[in-house]
């Protein structure tokens, strides 16, 4: 498919329900806040979560060093060490970051450490992606690999759910089948087995980003989360307030 398929039309037909989910969830985000409020946009790349926040003071992070088109970046430093004061913003965003962190602890409490107390990080990251943005791509994350790593930073998760639907999973999965079936009978161990396979890859390729193209159709449609796996998960976690000192 990729002889005829340019890389950007392939990019938006591979992602189109997991971007609608991300930026359903940035929107949330958003709708969470009040007038004024500030907020980081953490690993924010082209900023087009930016759109969403018009009523806060929005800032953005990100290093800077993939060959990708970046937007008005105000903050470019290591996420690690943001060069702000403590408990400058009411809430952050980190929507598909954390895979591109070699140290996502670290990074975890630079965000602890940045949030107000009551703050909120809105977070996504991958359970299931082929690799990306090379040679940043480090890490993919249960539920239970997220709650440990968000614990251990200071925060309290509120919420952890799938991202998209297991029809957005299943359509990711047909997608790169679409494109990555190998059509060399010696990908098939050969002989009149191999031939045959190889053969049959040409029209198998069609059927299966027909097959993507419907079952992203049917996650936009509804989000099933029941049984097998999702592609990513979502987090909403605060930073809890301190203790009320009791009066004498």
């Amino acid at each position: 498919m990729a002889g005829w398929l340019s890389d950007r039309i392939r990019w938006r037909l591979a992602s189109r329900s997991h971007r609608a989910r991300v930026e359903a969830f940035a929107r949330r985000a958003a709708a969470s806040l009040g007038d004024g409020a500030r907020i980081l946009d953490a690993g924010a790349g082209d900023c087009r979560h930016r759109k969403y926040f018009p009523r806060a003071v929005y800032e953005s992070a990100d290093f800077c060093q993939v060959k990708k088109p970046y937007g008005d970046i105000m903050y470019v430093c290591d996420l690690s060490a943001i060069p702000v004061e403590e408990s400058r913003y009411d809430l952050v965003l980190m929507t598909q970051v954390l895979e591109h962190l070699a140290e996502p602890l670290e990074v975890l409490r630079e965000m602890c450490r940045v949030l107000k107390p009551g703050g909120t990080l809105w977070l996504s990251a991958p359970l299931l992606h082929e690799e990306h943005e090379e040679p940043y791509d480090f890490f993919r994350y249960t539920q239970f690999g997220l709650r440990h790593l968000l614990q251990k930073a200071g925060f309290r998760v509120l919420e952890l759910e799938w991202t998209e639907g297991y029809f957005g999973t299943l359509a990711y999965e047909l997608f790169l089948a679409s494109d990555y079936l190998p059509r060399n009978p010696r990908a098939y161990g050969g002989g009149l087995v191999g031939i045959v396979m190889g053969v049959m890859a040409v029209p198998l390729r069609g059927v299966f980003l027909g097959l993507s193209a419907l079952f992203t159709w049917l996650e936009l449609r509804h989000r099933h989360v029941h049984g097998a796996h999702c592609k990513n998960y979502c987090v909403v976690a605060d930073k809890p307030r301190p203790p009320a000192t009791p009066h004498p």
